[in-house]
């Protein structure tokens, strides 16, 4: 028998005092969370309670999951599940090339980050650099040429986004153009056998 339907999305406002009540229960500093709660993707059950939350920092390039709490960890592993689920689609669609996490549940690992080497901590953000833990990281997509800012990356991909999608268009019109070719071809048959059949059943066509 298959569960409640759950929800997951980004966190607001509204969800504060349910988001302060995990924090300060399960974090060691929940410090500045408040105001960066937008941060946070939650699992929103049938009636409206947060089941799990976590965050995903961006800073140039890269993002940092942190501060997963949960209401109930007998199934915190589900959670997670949807919650990397949303979170992988909300880092590629802002364009990231690397996540980056310090939590320690096995399931990180499981879902494909890796324990950070010298050579992917070389690649760290100064600004997460004097966190203390165990760095697990996943490379999304390459990252840009040397050089090459984040903005200018971006509006580089926008480009190719909106050529590619120009291209679907195109490819589009053409589809409709030639449906319309067959079906003027198919009603200009239908039109012949029925000028036929009319012409037989008045005997100006021998049968």
């Amino acid at each position: 028998m298959e569960g409640p339907t759950l929800r997951v999305r980004r966190a607001t406002v509204d969800d504060l005092p349910q988001l302060r009540a995990l924090w300060q229960a399960q974090l060691p500093d929940a410090s500045g969370l408040e105001r960066r709660v937008t941060e946070f993707q939650v699992v929103e059950s049938p009636e409206g309670r947060v089941l799990a939350a976590v965050a995903l920092t961006m800073h140039e390039g890269h993002g940092l999951i942190h501060s997963e709490v949960f209401a109930d960890f007998a199934d915190a592993d589900r959670y997670r599940a949807l919650l990397w689920e949303r979170l992988e689609q909300v880092a590629r669609n802002h364009g990231l090339y690397r996540v980056w996490t310090r939590e320690e549940a096995p399931f990180w690992a499981r879902c494909g980050l890796q324990l950070a080497g010298e050579p992917q901590l070389g690649r760290l953000p100064e600004i997460w650099r004097s966190l203390k833990g165990r760095w697990l990281t996943l490379q999304l997509r390459e990252p840009p040429p040397e050089g090459l800012s984040i903005e200018k990356e971006f509006e580089l991909y926008m480009q190719a986004e909106r050529q590619r999608t120009e291209a679907l268009l195109e490819r589009a019109r053409w589809i409709k153009r030639i449906a319309t070719l067959v079906a003027l071809i198919l009603a200009g048959m239908v039109l012949m056998v029925v000028w036929y059949l009319l012409q037989r059943r008045t005997g100006l066509v021998p049968p």
